[in-house]
C-alpha cells in the first residue's frame, strides 16, 4: 500500500516536472537597471538586475537544470522496457504463402505418359500465444491445393485444409508465472530504481539550489555590512581631520584612520569577489543562460531573508522519515528485491528441463471427384466429374469431423550444468552484496542524520548567541562613541569596537545562513526536500 502511494505521488511530480518543462511558466522574476538608467544624461546604464525568490529559483532550476532533465530520461527509458518486455505475450500472427510447380520423368507408363506434373498451392496461417506459466499456445490452419496429371487419380484437384491446436508447458524449469513474467518484472524493478534515483537528483538539486541562494544572500548580506564597516571609518577620518586643523587631536591620529579605511577597502573588495563567485554558482544551478542571453551580465538580487524561526526536530523523527522518504534507500531495496528474484530464478534454472506437450488437429479433404467406367481407376478411362468446393475442407477442419490428438513428456537432462551453476553463484554473490550495501546505507543515513539534527540545533543556538553578541557590540560602540565625543576615547578604541560590530555582524549573518542551509540539509538528508519545498506553477496561453 505504501509503495502504492509512493509511486502515485511520483507520477503527480512527473506531471508537474512535464507542465513546467513544456508549458510556459510565470515567475514573479523583476528585471531592473536599464529602464531607470538609459534615459539619465551623463551615466552609464547600470547592469540589469534580476530580483529573485527561493521559489524561483527552484522553479527555474526544475524547468531548465540539465542534470535534471538527463535523469528524467531515465526512467522514461525504462518504461518504454516494460513496454518492450510485456511485448512477450503479444500474440503473433504469421502467414505463409508457398507456390511450387515440379516435372518429373515418368518411370512407367502406368505413372503418366511422359513425365509427372504437378502443382500445388500451400497457405498457412498461424496464431502463436505465450503463457505467462512460461507455456506456448498455437493455432493453424494449413490449406493447399494440389493438381497432377498423374494417372489413377480419384481426386484431381485436391482441396486439402488442416486445423491445429498445440499446447506446450515446462513442469520444472521456468514453470509458473513468476519465472514466465521474468522480463517484465526484473524491468519493473530497473523502472524503480531509475524512478528513485530521479527522485534523489530531484533532493539533489533542491538542496543545490538553496545552499546557493543563502550563500548569495550571506555575499550580499556581508557586502553591506563591510560598506558600512567602511562608512563608520570614511566618518571618523573626517572628524580627524576637522579636530586636527582645529588643534584638539594630534595628526598621528589621523595616519590609525587612513589605514583602517584602507584595510576596509580592501575587505569590500574581497566581499564583491564573493559576491560574483556566489552569483555565478547559483547561475549555473538554475541554468539562467536557458532563459535569457548575457545571463552572465545580470545581477542577481535574492529576496528572500534568511529564516530565525526555531525548527524542533528529534533524532528519532527524523530517521522515521528518512527510512521512509530516502529515494536512494529505497532504490537500494528495489535492487535487493530484484537480485532476490534473480537468485531465485538462477535457482530454478538448476533443475531439469520437463516438458509437457498436447496437440489436437482435425485435417478436411475435398476436390474433383474422378468417375472411371466400371468405376475402376486401373481403366484410365474417366467418364465423368463430380466437381468439388474449396469450402468443403474448411468445413471438415472447422467441424472437427476427422479428430487427431497427442499428448507427450520430454524430459532434458543436461550431462554439465557449469555455466548454470555458475550464473547461480554469481546471482548469489550479488544477492549478498545488495544485502551489505542496504546495510552499509542504513549505517551511512544514521550518522548523517545524526550529524544533520545536531548541526540544526548547533546552528540555532550559534545564530541566538550571535544575535546578543551583535546587540551587546552595538551597544559597547556606542558608548565608546559618546567618550570618543568629550575626550575620554582614542581614534584606536573607536575603530577596534567598530571592528568588533563588524565581525559580531558578519557572525551573526554566518550563523543564520548555516541555519538554512542545516534545515535544508537535513531535508535532504531525510528525503523531504520535495514536500516542504512548495512550488505552484501557472500556465498561461
Amino acid at each position: 500500500m505504501v509503495r502504492e502511494k509512493n509511486k502515485e505521488k511520483l507520477r503527480l511530480i512527473y506531471i508537474l516536472l512535464l507542465l513546467i518543462f513544456f508549458s510556459p511558466v510565470k515567475i514573479n522574476t523583476t528585471l531592473v537597471g536599464y529602464a531607470q538608467e538609459k534615459d539619465s544624461p551623463g551615466l552609464s546604464p547600470l547592469p540589469p538586475r534580476l530580483e529573485l525568490s527561493l521559489e524561483d529559483c527552484l522553479l527555474k532550476a526544475l524547468r531548465n537544470n540539465l542534470s535534471l532533465k538527463a535523469e528524467m530520461i531515465t526512467p522514461q527509458i525504462a518504461d518504454k522496457n516494460v513496454t518492450l518486455a510485456t511485448e512477450k505475450f503479444i500474440p503473433s500472427l504469421n502467414f505463409n504463402y508457398n507456390k511450387q510447380n515440379t516435372e518429373t520423368a515418368s518411370y512407367s507408363f502406368l505413372d503418366a505418359s511422359d513425365m509427372v506434373v504437378t502443382k500445388q498451392n500451400d497457405y498457412t496461417v498461424q496464431l502463436t500465444q505465450n503463457i505467462p506459466t512460461g507455456g506456448t499456445f498455437s493455432a493453424s490452419l494449413n490449406s493447399y491445393v494440389s493438381d497432377t496429371n498423374r494417372n489413377f487419380q480419384t481426386i484431381n484437384p485436391r482441396y486439402g485444409s488442416t486445423l491445429r491446436l498445440n499446447f506446450s508447458q515446462s513442469l520444472l524449469r521456468d514453470f509458473g508465472l513468476k519465472y514466465g513474467r521474468r522480463d517484465i518484472i526484473v524491468a519493473g524493478y530497473n523502472q524503480e530504481i531509475s524512478e528513485e534515483n530521479f527522485q534523489r537528483t530531484l533532493e539533489e538539486t533542491i538542496y543545490n539550489v538553496e545552499l546557493a541562494y543563502w550563500n548569495l544572500v550571506y555575499a550580499r548580506e556581508n557586502l553591506k555590512v563591510r560598506q558600512q564597516s567602511l562608512k563608520l571609518a570614511q566618518e571618523l577620518l573626517e572628524k580627524n581631520k576637522v579636530e586636527i586643523e582645529a588643534g584638539t587631536l594630534p595628526p598621528i591620529e589621523l595616519l590609525t584612520a587612513e589605514s583602517e579605511v584602507s584595510t576596509r577597502q580592501a575587505d569590500i573588495l574581497e566581499s564583491e569577489a564573493l559576491v560574483k563567485n556566489y552569483e555565478d554558482q547559483l547561475r549555473v544551478v538554475i541554468n539562467l543562460g536557458a532563459e535569457m542571453e548575457d545571463a552572465k551580465k545580470v545581477q542577481i538580487i535574492p529576496t528572500d531573508s534568511p529564516s530565525v524561526e526555531k525548527r524542533e526536530i528529534s533524532y528519532e523523527e527524523a530517521m522515521g522519515i528518512a527510512l521512509q522518504k530516502r529515494p536512494d534507500l529505497e532504490a537500494i531495496r528495489t535492487e535487493l528485491k530484484s537480485r532476490e528474484f534473480n537468485f531465485s530464478y538462477a535457482k530454478n534454472q538448476l533443475l531439469p528441463n520437463l516438458q509437457f506437450t498436447l496437440g489436437y488437429w482435425s485435417p478436411g479433404i475435398s476436390g474433383d471427384q474422378l468417375l472411371y467406367r466400371d468405376n475402376n481407376p486401373m481403366t484410365g478411362d474417366i467418364i465423368g466429374t463430380i466437381p468439388g468446393k474449396k469450402s468443403d475442407a474448411l468445413k471438415d477442419a472447422f467441424g472437427f469431423k476427422y479428430k487427431n490428438w497427442s499428448i507427450g513428456f520430454v524430459f532434458t537432462l543436461p550431462i554439465s550444468n557449469v555455466v548454470t551453476k555458475a550464473n547461480y553463484a554469481q546471482a548469489k554473490l550479488n544477492l549478498e552484496q545488495s544485502r551489505l550495501k542496504l546495510k552499509n546505507q542504513q549505517l551511512q543515513l544514521d550518522l548523517e542524520i545524526g550529524n544533520a539534527v545536531r548541526a540544526v540545533e548547533t546552528n540555532y543556538q550559534r545564530a541566538v548567541a550571535y544575535r546578543t553578541a551583535r546587540e551587546l557590540a552595538e551597544q559597547k560602540l556606542e558608548a565608546e562613541e559618546e567618550k570618543f565625543k568629550v575626550g575620554m576615547s582614542t581614534n584606536y578604541l573607536v575603530l577596534q569596537y567598530q571592528r568588533d560590530l563588524v565581525n559580531a555582524q558578519t557572525m551573526e549573518l554566518k550563523a543564520l545562513i548555516d541555519y538554512n542551509v542545516s534545515l535544508a540539509n537535513l531535508d535532504r538528508a531525510m528525503g523531504a526536500g520535495r514536500d516542504r519545498q512548495k512550488i505552484s506553477v501557472l500556465s498561461t496561453d
